[in-house]
């Protein structure tokens, strides 16, 4: 199962740097979906953003010598989007996660709350 083990490997990479209210939305049984998984978190500042970003990267490169697809909003650093195909992390600050609710709109997925303990 690769893109578990992807998946795993990314949430690791965001509680690296300390990220808030993980969650993973398991897409596998939903239609037309794009990924079979997004991985979603909060951080608290732009470089709280700019550093788990990092952290995901680095990870799955040290783990599975993957680059991102494609990746986005390096530039404002309020919704990071990285791309790996099958695994899609969005690293958002809490304001504007909170406007676009992903986990809303993604309502038919397996919601998988990560605990900050574990």
């Amino acid at each position: 199962m690769g893109s578990t083990k992807l998946c795993e490997i990314v949430v690791e990479g965001m509680r690296e740097k300390k990220a808030e209210d993980v969650v993973v939305l398991d897409l596998n049984g939903v239609k037309n979906a794009v990924a079979s998984y997004f991985v979603i978190c909060t951080g608290n500042s732009d470089t709280q953003v700019d550093s788990i970003s990092d952290s995901v990267e680095e990870m799955v490169y040290k783990n599975l010598q993957q680059e991102p697809w494609h990746k986005e909003g390096y530039q404002n650093k309020e919704w990071i989007l990285i791309d790996f195909v099958d695994v899609v992390a969005h690293i958002f600050k809490k304001d504007i996660r909170e406007f676009y609710s992903l986990e809303d709109l993604w309502g038919d997925a397996v919601v998988n709350r990560i605990s900050s303990e574990s």
